[in-house]
């Protein structure tokens, strides 16, 4: 390992979240607002744009949607988008055991990454859920219906959750409708399901994803915040995307609906990135797009000098002396 690596992966993994990454919103925790889009409220008092970051629900607080749409953040990778004319509870925002009931109208849960001490329970009239694996799950209380886009549920049928009830588990493709009895999950239409809110969703997660690259490469440094601060992996406020974004410590991992998130660490050894030349805010990955229109990755010159004095970057004309950047994802 070259010494410029050496103190680079060192300066990532000895140093906190930089101030660039908390400015302007509270520390983030399970129960943030994460994007207010249209009329929302907790426990009554309205809800907006200006609320991202800052607002959160605490125990027993209630988030409802009239003609609008929310994302709440829950764990690291784990995000809970509730639909117009919905209701949601936070019974226990701890990063450990993270509750919310669905009251009224639907909520999709995408889950990007679980560790094997997150809890993530979702309640529900007749049962309770718990998310098992990475994937995109939706929770509508007007039908009473737990539905799995992609990944894997255990379902506690009953009102006297998680007791001595067998769960059901709800595979992709499958939804299974609460009754209070143990019932067997049918499958459904994926294709035909994809209705407003799961666009929505999806659109989310590209946002997000994009611009977690992007953050991503700040830490890295590749570009003008080169060198601003150490690395965490998890919440990062993005004042761009005036939200938070998600940055895993390893990677990639990929959302449900295909987007990607990348460690810093990722980046800097040289991982394929969304390779035909991802902009973000003016960042290009290989390709032949430099940053900024200065500082490419091909030939062209990192951080204005050069790094190991030749063309690009590892003395090459593009990462580690190869062609740069990959031949895209998309």
């Amino acid at each position: 390992m070259s010494g410029l690596k050496s103190l680079l992966l060192l300066s990532l993994t000895t140093l906190l979240v930089p101030a660039f990454g908390q400015q302007g919103a509270n520390q983030a925790r399970p129960g943030t607002l994460n994007y207010v889009e249209g009329q929302a409220s907790i426990d009554g008092h309205q809800v907006s744009a200006q609320s991202v970051g800052q607002a959160g629900l605490e125990p027993g607080q209630y988030l409802a949607t009239a003609d609008g749409k929310v994302e709440v953040l829950l764990t690291p990778g784990v995000f809970l988008r509730l639909d117009k004319n919905s209701t949601v509870k936070m019974i226990t925002p701890d990063l450990t055991h993270t509750e919310v009931s669905v009251e009224r109208g639907r909520a999709e849960v995408e889950a990007d990454q679980l560790y094997p001490q997150n809890r993530i329970l979702i309640d529900q009239k007749g049962g309770q859920t718990q998310i098992l694996k990475n994937g995109l799950y939706e929770f509508n209380a007007d039908n009473n219906t737990v539905r799995t886009f992609d990944g894997k549920a255990a379902v506690y049928p009953g009102d006297n959750l998680q007791s001595s009830v067998k769960p059901i588990d709800v595979k992709g493709g499958h939804q299974l409708a609460l009754t209070g009895e143990a019932v067997k999950p049918v499958g459904f239409d994926k294709d035909r399901s994809q209705d407003d809110l799961y666009r929505w969703s999806s659109l989310r997660s590209q946002y997000l994803g994009e611009a977690s690259v992007d953050l991503a490469a700040q830490y890295a440094g590749y570009g003008p915040a080169y060198g601003y601060g150490g690395f965490a992996p998890g919440w990062d406020w993005d004042p761009y995307l005036y939200s938070y974004d998600w940055i895993p410590g390893g990677g990639p991992f990929f959302s449900p609906f295909g987007f990607g998130f990348y460690s810093p660490y990722y980046l800097y050894g040289g991982g394929f990135v969304y390779g035909r030349g991802f902009y973000g805010r003016g960042v290009g990955f290989g390709g032949g797009y430099g940053y900024r229109g200065g500082y490419g990755f091909r030939g062209g010159a990192v951080s204005s000098g050069g790094l190991h004095s030749g063309g690009g970057f590892s003395g090459g004309g593009g990462f580690h002396g190869g062609g740069g950047g990959g031949g895209g994802h998309r």
